[in-house]
């Protein structure tokens, strides 16, 4: 696999968010649904729980046996489509741009393209 430069921090940006529910589009897993386990933004990559899976051979070190372990792999941002949480169908992400809370701060929520409802942020906590 060819290595991905970092873009800047400034630069980097996501429309899918750690917890979402995506469909793969392209890739050996094509047609699958997973959730999102985890974002890397610099680098544009998503990791999907149970997905784009590769064996690593490991040699034995301190208390850990070596051998041949299954890792799943991040996969491009570009290869995902976020599921809408309403009309459960994958689709493009447009922002909107509301006042929200207590002081009215201008905030951006997501969109779905089809149903043009919001998309609902997850309370995602990683495993342990």
């Amino acid at each position: 696999m060819r290595k991905i430069k970092a873009k800047p921090l400034h630069l980097s940006h996501l429309n899918v968010h750690a917890g979402d529910t995506v469909k793969i589009i392209a890739g050996k897993d094509r047609g699958q649904q997973g959730r999102v386990e985890r974002t890397f933004p610099r680098r544009e990559l998503v990791l999907v729980e149970g997905h784009n899976i590769a064996k690593r051979h490991v040699k034995p070190t301190g208390g850990r046996p070596g051998g041949i372990i299954e890792k799943a792999m991040p996969l491009h941002v570009s290869n995902v489509m976020v599921i809408c949480t309403n009309c459960s169908k994958p689709t493009r992400i447009a922002h909107d741009r509301v006042p929200q809370g207590e002081d009215q701060k201008v905030r951006t929520r997501r969109i779905c393209k089809k149903c043009n409802e919001p998309i609902e942020e997850h309370a995602y906590t990683a495993k342990e």
